[in-house]
């Protein structure tokens, strides 16, 4: 399966609004998040990380079908965010998620430090960005009995 990234414009938002909420609706039903979860949010929340002055989305595209997405902001020149980054559930498990964190690495050669938060309870998602390099901070944020997130940083 080749994997690629490409730059969503305003074009894209209701696609990218329709993943979010494919993706995120089991972890909902899972954790009850209801004031955190991407799924309570809004289109021209999208609209907003699209146009973001210092960031945007990128659909993650396998096979010219648009899988899911990953909205990067840079906080610094050099200092990056992945915040959120989601696969439809169909596509999960096929490393897809992977791909897309190298392909987004790539395309900022410049980061010295790359940051995400997860579920800590979302073992995979741990996982995941443990092998991809990326280190636990630390920083934990209860979000309610059921759900903590975990923040990770990876620098170079």
């Amino acid at each position: 399966m080749k994997i690629t990234l490409e730059k969503a414009t305003h074009t894209d938002a209701e696609t990218i609004f329709d993943i979010q909420i494919k993706a995120f609706q089991p972890l909902l039903e899972k954790y009850r998040d209801y004031e955190t979860s991407p799924v309570n949010e809004s289109i021209a929340r999208v609209m907003e990380r699209i146009n973001h002055s210092n960031g945007g989305f990128f659909k993650i595209v396998a096979d010219h079908i648009v899988v899911g997405a990953i909205c990067v902001v840079w906080k610094e020149e050099t200092k990056f965010r992945i915040s959120p980054m989601f696969i439809l559930p169909k596509y999960q498990g096929q490393k897809i998620a992977q791909q897309a964190i190298l392909l987004i690495e790539e395309l900022f050669p410049q980061a010295t430090s790359w940051e995400l938060a997860t579920i800590l309870e979302e073992e995979r998602n741990c996982y995941l960005y443990e092998k991809m390099g990326y280190k636990q901070t630390g920083v934990t944020k209860k979000i309610n009995d059921r759900t903590t997130l975990v923040y990770y940083k990876k620098t170079y």
